[in-house]
């Protein structure tokens, strides 16, 4: 793929929700593409639209207005088991909250999505991730017994597993404290630049939104 193929547009997207008072209208006439390897911030106050506008680019909800192209794909003709077959094949997720599944080890958490995608070596490559994000010890731990940073990692490595074509973060540093933080943001960097994925990620942090390579500001819904 060349660094100049777009890998997701996004056309004059609006999202609405009925509320009490009526129509809520969250993002108004959307429009940007994104270049693979590239990497973004979406910026904004609480409330301007942010987290909605990830999940309408992950394909995880539908836009009232507009459409996305992801990979290729117009997102609106696809169904939900399209869309979901799509994000297992081609992108990564990393959480605040981690969304680890707490029954399941590191290992298994880890090798969940490649399952799901039916690779051939999902433990080991599960195994060489851990490795890769400095938890080579901790495979068979549970969630609970990690701190917030080593879950972080588990949650990168499988996010990258897959290898995505384009990995979403919403706010991935939000309930670690800075060393942790930083450790994750230096990963999650290094991780991205060697797989050549596109990042887009949400963040409050103006030191991560800085890392990135282009910034998008939304403000009352709107693209800046």
């Amino acid at each position: 793929m060349s660094t100049t193929e777009k890998v997701l547009s996004a056309n004059h997207l609006g999202k609405s929700v009925l509320s009490s008072d009526g129509v809520l209208t969250i993002l108004h006439d959307i429009c940007f593409d994104l270049e693979a390897g590239e990497s973004v911030a979406i910026t904004g106050s609480s409330g301007s639209g942010k987290s909605t506008l990830l999940g309408l680019l992950a394909g995880l909800d539908l836009p009232s207005q507009g459409n996305i192209t992801l990979m290729g794909q117009d997102l609106n003709s696809l169904d939900e088991d399209g869309r979901a077959k799509l994000r297992g094949l081609q992108v990564g997720f990393v959480f605040q909250s981690f969304q680890l599944l707490p029954h399941l080890t590191a290992l298994e958490n880890v090798m969940l999505p490649a399952e799901l995608a039916s690779m051939d070596n999902a433990k080991a490559s599960a195994m060489a991730w851990l490795e890769r994000v400095g938890l080579g010890e901790r495979f068979e731990h549970f969630p609970k017994t990690l701190s917030g940073g080593e879950q972080q990692r588990v949650a990168l490595a499988r996010a990258f597993i897959t290898q995505p074509a384009i990995l979403f973060a919403d706010e991935p540093t939000g309930s670690l404290d800075e060393l942790s933080g930083n450790r994750v943001i230096e990963l999650l960097f290094e991780l991205n630049q060697a797989n050549h994925s596109t990042l887009v990620l949400v963040t409050h942090d103006p030191a991560l939104a800085s890392r990135c390579q282009r910034q998008l500001h939304l403000q009352g819904g709107r693209l800046l």
